[in-house]
């Protein structure tokens, strides 16, 4: 069970951000830096205890319309080998001390406890409190067959994918979107999904796809939407 520490961290994971995210190529802001605001998330806990694990929605207000992002973070103490491509930066941290913040869709662990949550094997956590589920974050699949962790993970337009072998790809939406009122976020094709809910700018409560979990004949194109 990951511990939600209430200590300071330097630089913030939104400070964090700002500098990182108009290197993704999913990014929509415009020319200046980021205007970042905190609007929801969730964890998953690491088995081994090791690795914290966040799945962190901002909002952006710096571009022509305010954009909403997913951004899964993982928190090591130690770098991790072969990744460096996927490192946000470094912070420090009250209690932990030095921390390696790396971009969670290429990180084993948070793959595998995301493949884990849609499984129904684990449960997602409250972003803000330790040893509580957030029983706001669903996660549903169709289908009982084992899935693995091993994958490749790219980035392009829309967001990240994780192809897993055997025709099977984890989609991220990494520019959310909301559904219309009263609509239950479904995504197109999918065996398998992760939904959950965000604040935005103007302080409404909206809801839509995180993640879609999809084999071979129904594989990802821009064309899909959730």
């Amino acid at each position: 069970m990951a511990v939600v520490h209430r200590t300071a961290l330097q630089p913030t994971k939104l400070e964090l951000l700002t500098s990182w995210l108009p290197s993704r190529p999913w990014y929509r802001g415009g020319a200046g830096a980021p205007e970042l605001a905190k609007a929801g998330g969730f964890r998953l806990d690491d088995p081994d205890g090791e690795v914290g694990i966040e799945f962190l929605v901002v909002s952006d207000a710096s571009g022509p319309h305010p954009t909403t992002y997913l951004v899964p973070l993982t928190y090591r103490g130690a770098p991790l080998d072969g990744a460096e491509h996927a490192l946000v930066g470094t912070m420090e941290h009250g209690v932990l001390g030095r921390r390696w913040a790396y971009d969670g869709c290429h990180d084993p662990v948070a793959a595998a406890q995301l493949l884990a949550l849609i499984e129904g094997r684990v449960q997602a956590q409250h972003q803000n409190v330790s040893d509580a589920p957030d029983p706001d974050v669903i996660a549903s699949r169709t289908g009982g067959t084992a899935l693995s962790a091993d994958f490749t993970a790219a980035d392009d337009e829309e967001g990240t994918e994780l192809a897993m072998g055997q025709g099977t790809s984890l989609r991220l939406h990494r520019v959310l979107r909301p559904t219309p009122d009263g609509t239950p976020p479904t995504a197109t094709g999918g065996i398998g999904q992760v939904t959950g809910p965000w604040q935005t700018p103007n302080g409404t409560r909206a809801r839509g796809v995180f993640a879609v979990l999809r084999t071979g004949t129904q594989a990802w194109h821009p064309g899909l939407r959730p």
